[in-house]
Formats: structure tokens, sequence, C-alpha cells
């Protein structure tokens, strides 16, 4: 089998997760081509494997770029499929949420789809798997109507949740050959947005980490927190840092892995509460950095108001450093309050301040559920053996009259 890749950007520090899974796909024997829409900036590849994969991935825009390529894509597509050309044509109109911005956008999806599905028949893909399920999923949802070359996606979430008759979830879930959601939070989201009959074909398979990457954290009673994540309004920086000042003298210093779009605002909000000798603002790392900060923090802190399953959270627990988050979404299925970490709901600066009170106060109680934290990572969120579930899906699904898979799939032998 030779499976196409795609999602929006790829790759890039925020997706490693994307990064691994490609890999583990690679060790169980599939051929993966990676896709891409948009080519990721050079900022936001850390390390020289990123740097290779960027390398040897297909951009779409780029290829778009090209009129003679865009035209010449749907020539072919026109004159070897002229029904799938015009009912991708069809679905990419009638899937059109709305106005005519956004059926604009939908003919630029199209456009795109006729590229995306010429570059796989050059390559011989027989299947094609998108990661996210917005533009990019819609690219290929018209370039598998096209072509004729069967899809799937995985699910994340949040932020498909808040607009799924946008991104026409339902259509995306009825047309694909199967769903792989990371969560059974985030597979509970998929049914409410698609017809029972299709509820068999929605698979779990998690996001994972490789275990053995992080070493035991050593033990630590210093009071150094850490936050990795993008600097965006739904991780909720702003109440941590609510936090922080409420704590006082007790608070302990906080180093934040990442970037984005609020990171003024973060830094001017940290200076403006008094936080600044607290608050060390250290921009996007390396999966090898995040580790190697991990093992040097006392606890790691995720305040999301929204999320999936955060991979930080399984990175964390595989070193044994304890964690404090929230409690929404999947998160519960990993992080078990007063087990495994602790849960404290959104929005709620005093709960946090107790829950980092409470590692910083008895971190011998902290590094014992991080420990049983690592055993559940080792268990359901080893990267290998969640590629080796996916690629028993694409195997399964690939040959007619199968029986579905169960829920939660076992790993390619």
């Amino acid at each position: 089998m030779k499976i196409a890749y795609l999602t929006g950007e790829y790759p890039r520090a925020t997706d490693t997760f994307i990064q691994r899974e490609v890999a583990g796909l690679r060790d169980a024997g599939l051929a993966v081509e990676t896709c891409s829409i948009r080519r990721t900036g050079a900022e936001h590849h850390v390390g020289e494997e990123q740097r290779a994969e960027a390398a040897r991935t297909f951009h779409v825009l780029e290829a778009a770029k090209n009129p003679a390529r865009l035209v010449g894509a749907h020539f072919h597509w026109l004159l070897r499929r002229p029904g799938g050309w015009l009912r991708a044509l069809a679905l990419a109109i009638r899937t059109a949420p709305g106005g005519t911005r956004a059926l604009l956008y939908q003919l630029i999806y199209f456009a795109e789809a006729a590229l995306l599905a010429r570059h796989m028949a050059r390559q011989g893909v027989t299947h094609l798997h998108n990661h996210i399920a917005k533009s990019s999923c819609t690219v290929a949802m018209l370039a598998s109507e096209m072509s004729g070359i069967p899809y799937s996606f995985t699910l994340h979430g949040p932020d498909i949740f808040y607009e799924p008759i946008h991104w026409r979830l339902d259509e995306k879930i009825r047309r694909a050959a199967f769903v792989s959601c990371i969560s059974e939070f985030c597979r509970s989201q998929a049914m409410a947005f698609s017809a029972p009959f299709h509820w068999g074909k929605l698979h779990v398979v998690h996001c994972g980490v490789d275990p053995a990457r992080y070493g035991r954290a050593p033990r630590r009673d210093g009071r150094q927190a850490l936050f990795v994540g993008r600097l965006a309004a739904v991780k909720g920086l702003p109440v941590l840092f609510d936090t922080l000042a409420r704590m006082g003298p007790d608070a302990p210093g906080l180093s934040i892995i990442g970037d984005g779009p609020d990171r003024d605002a973060l830094e001017t909000q940290a200076r403006d509460l008094g936080l600044a000798d607290k608050v060390a603002f250290l921009g996007y790392r390396s999966q090898s950095e995040v580790a190697d900060r991990l093992g040097q923090s006392d606890l790691l802190v995720l305040p999301s108001f929204a999320e999936g399953l955060p991979v930080v959270l399984m990175e964390a627990l595989a070193g044994e450093t304890p964690v404090v988050t929230t409690q929404i979404a999947g998160i519960p299925e990993l992080v078990r309050d007063g087990e495994t970490g602790h849960l404290c709901p959104p929005g709620d600066a005093d709960a946090l301040a107790r829950a980092i009170a409470a590692v910083l106060d008895d971190p011998e109680r902290a590094r014992d559920m991080a420990a049983r934290g690592r055993a559940i990572v080792a268990r359901d969120f080893d990267s290998r053996i969640e590629a080796a579930r996916l690629a028993s899906l694409f195997v399964a699904y690939a040959i007619p009259g199968t029986p579905r898979p169960p829920k939660r799939p076992e790993p390619q032998a």
C-alpha cells in the first residue's frame, strides 16, 4: 500500500505527533507520501529531522502557482475521469457553507484537489489520509471524489466542533472510508454529527509519544513550572498568570515553550502583573529540548479552555513529570484527578493555585501520581503501537468485504 498523508502544514514544531505517526507507519511497512497544503516557514522547523521531512513533502499551493501545472491537472481529470471531476465540482458547490466568499474558497479547494489528485496518481497512491478535519480535509474529500482514491481522516478537535456545519463534518464522515478519532470524547462528538449507520467506522487511535525518549525525571524539590503549547487564547495562559500573581512569593517560576498570536499581549500581561522575573518566554524548542526541559521542571501546567488530548501531557507523564491541567474534553482519559495528576475547572484561578500548591507542597505524592501516568502512557499512548493500530485500519479497509475492525483496533502485526 502507498498512503498519501495530507495536512494543512507539515512538518511543524507544534505537530510533531504527526511526524511520529508517519515514522511509525513507515516502520510498519507502509509507504507514506507526505503532502501539505502550505509550506511551513523555516522558523517552525526545529531540528534536521523536520527540515528533511519538509524537503520530501509535496506542497499543493506551491504547485498551484504554476498555471500550466494547475490547468494540466484539471484537464487530466476531465479527460480521464470526467464524471469524477464533475461530481467533485458539484460536491464543492453543494457543501459550501453559504455566501459568495465561502463559495470562492470551496472553488479554491476544488482547484487544489485536482493538483493533489494528479500528484497521488503519479505516485501510485492507493489511499489518502488527512489530519485535521477543516480545509485540508475538504481538499482531501474533493480529491478522493475526483480521482476515485478512497480517503480517511484523523479527527482532533476542539475547533472543528465549534463549526461542524460550516466544515460539513457530517459529509466528510459519510464519505470517508473510516475516521480515526484521537479520544473517546472526540469519537462521541463525531457521533453527534453523523448518522448511527456510520458509527461503526469511527475508531479510536491515540496520538502518541515514544516513552523511551523520556527518561524518568530526577527527583527535584525546586519550584519551577513549565507550559508547552501555542500562545493563543484557547490555552488559558492569562488564568495561569493570574494564578501566579495570587500565589505571591509562593508562586513557582514559569518557563513557556511555544509561540503564537498572543505572545506580545501575554508578555505585556506578565509585566503588568509583576511577573517579569517569574516568567520566561522561550519560543519554539525541538522535541529533545522539550524533553530536557520537562526533566528539569517540577510540574507541567496546562490551563486550557479547550483541547483534544494534548500530546504534551503524554510527554510529561512519560518522563514522570507531575501535571496540572483542566478537566475538559479527552484529558480525563489520560490525567485522572488524584491518581495520575491534578485536574481543575477551566478558568478557575483559585482551583489552579490549589492544584499547583498541592504538587509543590508534596512532591513525593506528585511523583507517585506521575509514575502511574507513565504506565498509562506506555500502555495506551505509545506512538509506535498507535501507528500500528492505524496501519491495521488502512489494511482492513483496503480489502472489500472485510469486517469492520473494533472501535479500538488491534495493532498491525
